[in-house]
């Protein structure tokens, strides 16, 4: 009998993962890229990272791209543009030579790693912030406005909350606390005025540069910085009213229960997690929160092998959550 794979790809702002599972869930090959997130760069850059990666990951795994029996995109901003959804298609379509694949937002990922591919709702903190979930073969996401008008919750939002707590600091309208001197090192300043020329200018305001300043905002926090322990309960609670717009959309009752997990790396933060595990407790008994099983690209795998009709094995191999590290995109 000729052996199942399945590819999983997980997009994101920093990197791109990739992973080949058997039928069986042994992890066969696994490879991690540069990021494929093209809004700023032009599609040509996702064609090329995914290509370069694809054809890395099955050449670890022995195999070619025509063998995958069904291969899973999570791509970030995947659908948050209607012209591209056909063009990305085509990507894929081609870099793979057939039609056993499927593409949807890295959020979908996220969720079917965390639950096990089980009904519930994801909650994803990286760069930006989503929320997915199934119910019934029905699902709904939440978020992922993008960083102009969105993403509460996020990195990216922890950072800019945080800058504003450090402009508030410098001329007075706050009390200076850790997070004014610690914002200040990190961003490499003596004098307060120049963290606009950091980052409006020689940062160009771009997402990652900001969104890792939300370490900064955490250490803080830590350290017992009134304002940025203020700004990660917002952020918990904002997480939240993501899981509960879920809830509503999917048709769980009053008091029905549903499983609630979480991934990107800013539940890496102690801090951080125990603001959202506390928000998600105010909210109610129903919402029972849930490690994540594994992490988002062996997610993608699953939701392949989801896709196909395999049976959905445990993974063995390459299955640790992805919650550490850098921030994740979504």
């Amino acid at each position: 009998m000729t052996a199942a794979y399945f590819l999983g790809v997980d997009g994101g702002g920093t990197k791109t993962a990739y992973v080949v599972l058997d039928g069986t869930g042994r992890t066969v090959a696994e490879v991690v890229g540069p990021s494929c997130y093209y809004f700023a760069s032009g599609i040509e850059l996702l064609e090329r990272v995914l290509t370069a990666g694809v054809a890395e990951v099955t050449a670890a795994a022995g195999i070619t791209p025509d063998r995958l029996d069904h291969a899973f995109f999570g791509l970030p901003g995947y659908g948050e543009n209607s012209a591209d959804v056909p063009l990305v298609d085509a990507i894929v379509r081609g870099l793979l030579g057939h039609d056993r694949f499927t593409v949807d937002n890295d959020m979908v990922g996220g969720w079917a790693g965390a639950l096990a591919g089980g009904d519930g709702i994801n909650v994803v903190a990286g760069t930006g912030s989503i929320a997915y979930g199934e119910r019934r073969g029905v699902g709904h996401r939440a978020g992922g406005w993008s960083e102009l008008f969105g993403d509460e919750g996020s990195a990216y939002w922890v950072a800019v909350q945080g800058l504003n707590a450090f402009s508030r600091m410098s001329d007075g309208r706050l009390p200076r606390g850790p997070l004014h001197t610690l914002l200040a090192a990190r961003a490499g300043i003596t004098a307060d005025l120049d963290l606009v020329g950091v980052v409006v200018d020689r940062w160009g305001g771009r997402r990652a540069e900001i969104a890792a300043l939300s370490t900064a905002v955490v250490e803080a926090a830590d350290a017992g910085d009134a304002a940025a322990g203020a700004i990660l309960r917002r952020a918990g609670e904002e997480l939240v009213a993501l899981v509960q717009a879920c809830r509503e959309h999917l048709g769980y009752q009053d008091g029905e229960p549903v499983d609630v997990s979480y991934s990107g790396g800013m539940f890496s933060a102690p801090s951080f997690h125990q603001a959202f595990t506390q928000a998600l407790q105010a909210a109610g008994p129903e919402y029972l929160l849930r490690a994540p099983a594994y992490g988002p690209v062996v997610g993608s795998a699953l939701y392949a092998m989801k896709r196909h009709g395999a049976a959905l094995a445990p993974p063995l191999g390459g299955s640790a959550p992805n919650l550490e590290g850098e921030v994740i995109d979504v």
